[in-house]
């Protein structure tokens, strides 16, 4: 039986098929000595020799699936290496035999709560994928105006630099008199910087972002900043259903 060779790579940890596709398309892909094309199939029984760069890949049958929460402090980039030196997220979680850890969606540097990461490829593109609309859940505190009708708008939709983009849900949880509101809000898509994005349109800033929810998974009250634990069974297959 045959695969795509993105396909594999990303089922072994090392990418999003995205990402993977990316870094074929450089060239830093090699299937048995010469360089990989997107698309091309391997056999998955017998792959050969495959390449990231100098790194060999080395290949484990019946990996068991992981998944595991990541409380992001602010400060931290959701990317493996960084020219700057600069903390990711990736500094703090437990190492992983024959495969590497995967960020299902991301979390920009001023924003900190719950990062889910895994070890399968596939299941952390259908989990960040658009088409299956899994639900982000945010505590905002915004400054500004906002009254009823802007409310609204947030639910009806407004355009961003990617198009229109709108809250599923969207509720004030402050009741004081403060320019600072605190907001409890849910999106179906995970686009870069959306949030503050959607509130700028209206002349308002987010000052504080703190996702509290992926899917069906909370980020737990007791889960300190840079702490990370494992899913339970339970859960582990209850955020794996929300993509049958």
């Amino acid at each position: 039986m045959t695969e795509k060779i993105q396909k594999i790579l990303s089922n072994l940890g090392y990418g999003s098929r995205r990402s993977i596709e990316k870094i074929i398309e450089k060239g830093n892909v090699f299937l048995n000595g010469k360089r990989a094309i997107v698309g091309q199939r391997v056999d998955k029984n017998n792959p050969g020799e495959i390449f990231i760069g100098n790194e060999k890949i080395i290949f484990k049958e019946h990996k068991k699936l992981e998944i595991i929460i990541y409380n992001k402090p602010i400060g931290e980039i959701c990317t493996r290496n960084d020219p700057k030196k600069r903390l990711t997220v990736f500094d703090k979680l437990p190492f992983l035999n024959l495969s590497r850890w995967i960020s299902i969606g991301r979390l920009d540097i001023n924003t900190k709560g719950l990062l889910l990461f895994t070890n399968n490829g596939e299941l952390a593109n259908q989990l960040m994928h658009p088409r299956n609309k899994i639900e982000r859940e945010y505590y905002i505190r915004v400054f500004g105006e906002i009254n009823i009708n802007t409310i609204n708008i947030l639910k009806t939709g407004v355009k961003i630099k990617d198009g229109y983009v709108s809250f599923k849900s969207i509720e004030l949880i402050s009741k004081n008199k403060s320019k600072n509101k605190w907001f409890k809000g849910v999106l179906c898509e995970g686009k870069n910087r959306e949030i503050r994005l959607i509130f700028r349109s209206i002349k308002c800033q987010v000052n504080k972002l703190i996702r509290i929810r992926y899917g069906n998974i909370f980020l737990p009250k007791n889960l300190k900043e840079g702490g990370w634990e494992k899913l339970n069974d339970k859960s582990l297959n209850d955020l794996c259903n929300l993509v049958k």
